[in-house]
């Protein structure tokens, strides 16, 4: 197992007019975090310099063109272009969108090729990164092409995970993207990622309904009966410990959802609401079922305070705590699960 300071996390930079340098500065200016990592931030280091004066930080750079040339316990920028960039904060602009994909695709390359070993993505704005090369709604469908696995995203905070059945897609097509396979393929991939990411022995799965009071019995729509009754008592059936649907108004005012692992919700803003109030800003997005790991901070690039200094960077320095407990968490489990040996022994 790697030691904790020699954990690469390579960082997108995002949009750069908005606050995603803000927090990546603030997070690493606390020098305790090259106690558990070393960064590598995918940009330029005329951006960064930029960055650093605007924003009165003291961190110091090593400016690297290639990633062997990367130094263990230093703030690393690998330099992705190395013309000057325009920046105004708070201004969405097409060409800055291009600067933020032109990150993500080299980070997510170093990922591929395991020059990096986790993958924190600074927010973007998912209007300026369109392009006739780049089509996507976000990182996570990006990153589902790109990795190998079933991308699912996963809202995680110490004390609730929330999985989504749906996630970017408008309210009046929710029922048309739900099957059978698709919930169980989600499910499996929540359920999975608890055992191997969370280190949860039995995890324990609520599911939310689709329909207010999941249906009423039919009075509010028959989809809670005839689609997720149905796939979730298959789960049970395999020896899962899944439960629900539960209806939504009452599941998470009521504290129900502390009786469990995760939560799996029907679509975005079902899910997103209560974990965003519950979470205070702590949240964090990671991108669950893939075969590398990539997390994000829960908010994205806020033009509104963008430059002003005043952006709070816990839920991103969250999101690398997270990405580095995960990387030795799933560590430890394919340790554990290539070695039964090594298991039993633990268990005596």
């Amino acid at each position: 197992m790697k030691k904790s300071e020699n954990i690469i996390v390579g960082i997108s930079i995002g949009d750069l007019n908005g606050i995603g340098s803000e927090i990546v500065l603030k997070t690493f200016e606390d020098s305790r975090m090259l106690d558990f990592c070393t960064p590598v931030i995918f940009a330029s280091a005329k951006s960064m310099n930029f960055f650093k004066t605007h924003f009165n930080s003291e961190i110091n750079f090593n400016n690297i063109n290639s990633l062997n040339q990367l130094v263990f316990g230093k703030v690393n920028v690998l330099n992705c272009w190395n013309e000057p960039v325009t920046i105004e904060f708070g201004k969405e602009d097409v060409k800055i969108g291009e600067y933020a994909i032109k990150s993500l695709q080299i980070a997510t390359k170093a990922l591929k090729e395991g020059s990096i070993d986790v993958l924190v993505t600074a927010p973007i704005n998912k209007h300026n990164i369109q392009s006739a090369t780049f089509k996507f709604p976000g990182h996570t469908d990006y990153l589902a092409q790109q990795l190998e696995g079933e991308s699912l995203m996963f809202m995680v905070t110490d004390a609730l995970r929330v999985g989504l059945l749906t996630d970017h897609v408008p309210v009046k097509d929710i029922v048309d993207n739900l099957s059978e396979e698709l919930i169980l393929k989600k499910i499996n991939t929540v359920y999975n990622s608890l055992l191997m990411d969370f280190n949860i022995v039995r995890p324990k799965i609520a599911v939310l309904g689709i329909n207010p009071h999941t249906g009423d019995n039919g009075v509010i729509g028959n989809e809670d009966d005839t689609i997720l009754r149905p796939t979730i008592q298959k789960l049970k059936e395999e020896g899962k410990l899944v439960y629900g649907p539960y209806a939504a108004d009452s599941f998470f005012g009521s504290n129900n959802y502390k009786n469990f692992d995760a939560v799996i919700a029907t679509y975005h803003d079902q899910g997103l609401i209560p974990f965003k109030t519950l979470s205070f800003g702590q949240g964090v997005n990671f991108t669950a079922g893939l075969n590398k790991i990539r997390t994000s901070p829960d908010h994205g690039t806020a033009y509104e305070i963008a430059g002003k200094g005043v952006a709070d960077e816990n839920s991103f320095k969250e999101a690398v705590f997270a990405a580095i407990q995960i990387f030795k968490n799933r560590f430890e489990y394919n340790e554990l699960t290539s070695n039964p040996l090594k298991k039993s022994h633990q268990k005596m």
